[in-house]
């Protein structure tokens, strides 16, 4: 049995985590933001934790909550969408809540959580967009969004270089049918999810730092 953290299990993709790696008979434990995602969770049978990441003083105290583990897969799937573009420029209000909860919620997460999954000689996975390639930017819809998650992805592949007993990436989960992709979407939570496990556990120390779609395609030009 591993042992499995997910970082943002409240509803959507991290839950579904949740739910996939409970039934394949991993020990995962679970952070939330509030009593219902607690019993969401619970109900997985996850061991749950309650941690904001959008909040600098709930996030510092998850070290000593883990305190004495090893993390053989860390998930970071907290994440908040900003819509907007280039033509002005976000509030304040706004790309506080944005940045805070996409990139300083991930980095102040990091030295935390990284020495854990070091100890497992794991993995740790950041769920990204692909709104956040810098590469095929079409358009600046979602402006502040497109921002962090680029921020998000070049901050994991600045800490790999710190944590090398670790592998860290940074996935695009695709357009899921979530309150963010809409019914629309052509992937469901739990098909995007089974593919990133897939992806996880087929990772090599050669894909360390890098940026991976949900089904293991390496992001061109990254």
């Amino acid at each position: 049995m591993s042992v499995v953290l997910v970082i943002g299990a409240s509803r959507g993709i991290g839950l579904e985590f949740v739910r996939q790696y409970t039934e394949a008979g991993e020990r995962v434990i679970a952070t939330v933001r509030d009593a219902a995602g607690r019993a969401r969770a619970e109900a997985l049978g996850a061991e749950v934790l309650t941690v904001d990441v959008s909040q600098p003083a709930s996030v510092s105290g998850l070290a000593w909550q883990l305190d004495g583990e090893k993390i053989d897969t860390a998930l970071y799937v907290a994440g908040v969408y900003a819509s907007g573009t280039a033509l002005s420029p976000p509030t304040r209000e706004l790309f506080d809540q944005t940045l805070h909860t996409n990139v300083l919620g991930a980095m102040q997460v990091l030295p935390q959580v990284a020495p854990l999954v070091e100890a497992a000689q794991g993995r740790f996975g950041f769920i990204s967009s692909g709104m956040g390639h810098i590469g095929s930017v079409e358009s600046s819809q979602g402006w502040t969004y497109r921002v962090s998650k680029a921020a998000l992805n070049m901050a994991v592949a600045s800490a790999q270089h710190d944590y090398p007993a670790a592998i860290l990436v940074a996935l695009c989960p695709g357009w899921v049918r979530t309150d963010l992709g809409g019914p629309n979407a052509p992937l469901s939570a739990a098909d995007s999810v089974r593919a990133m496990l897939a992806t996880l556990a087929n990772l090599t120390p050669a894909q360390k730092g890098q940026f991976f779609h949900h089904d293991g395609r390496p992001f061109a030009g990254w």
